[in-house]
Formats: C-alpha cells, sequence, structure tokens
C-alpha cells in the first residue's frame, strides 16, 4: 500500500482515517507523550488505501475534536520518506530500509 505513496513525495495530499484509541511513547528526552492510532488510511482523491495504520502525535489539531472509537477523520498531511529497522554500526548490523508515512496532519476535522 505506501508503495503508492513513494511517487507522491513531498506532497501535501486530503485522507481519511478512522480514529482507533490513544496511546503513549517515551520521547528521546525521557518525557510520556500522547499519540493517536490511526486505522484504514484512504487518500481521498482517489478512495484507495494508502497504510493500514499509523500513529500520529496527540497535537492541538486532535484535541479540538471529540474522539471516540470508530469516529471517521478527514485531514491533509504531507508525504514523507523515512528509515525503519535496526541499526547497530559497532556490530555492522544494518536492517534498515526505505519506508514512506504521512506527517504534518492538519485541516483535521469529523466526518
Amino acid at each position: 500500500m505506501r508503495k503508492e505513496l513513494a511517487r507522491e513525495e513531498g506532497e501535501r495530499k486530503k485522507f481519511r482515517a478512522t480514529f482507533d484509541r490513544v496511546g503513549k511513547k517515551i520521547n528521546y528526552k525521557g518525557y510520556s507523550e500522547d499519540t493517536i492510532l490511526l486505522k484504514n488510511i484512504i487518500d481521498v482523491s482517489t478512495n484507495q488505501p494508502v497504510a493500514d495504520h499509523l500513529w500520529f502525535n496527540y497535537t492541538k489539531g486532535f484535541e479540538g475534536i471529540e474522539l471516540n472509537e470508530g469516529v471517521v477523520l478527514e485531514f491533509e498531511a504531507r508525504v514523507k520518506e523515512y528509515r525503519k529497522g535496526y541499526l547497530n554500526k559497532s556490530l555492522k548490523i544494518n536492517t534498515r530500509k526505505r519506508d514512506y508515512k504521512l506527517s504534518h496532519p492538519t485541516k483535521i476535522k469529523k466526518v
């Protein structure tokens, strides 16, 4: 599914997704941050699935919306490349590979 995102890297597009739950992550300073899990992400312009799930930081754009499980959201986001996998330079292990994600969600609204 994310191969379609590779062709649109750097573009800002409109997406639709279903809210699943709020989670937590530890940031690089050791503090706990809230995150949001969105499922069934669909590109609105082509009506094609983009990803089965994505995690976003719980930003101000999400705070203004009453989020309950199953709520459908529409938002704009930028397609961005990132590296995923394991890297250990001292043991010369590198299983990282290129993947694509959505970042900087804006204009978030309930559908």
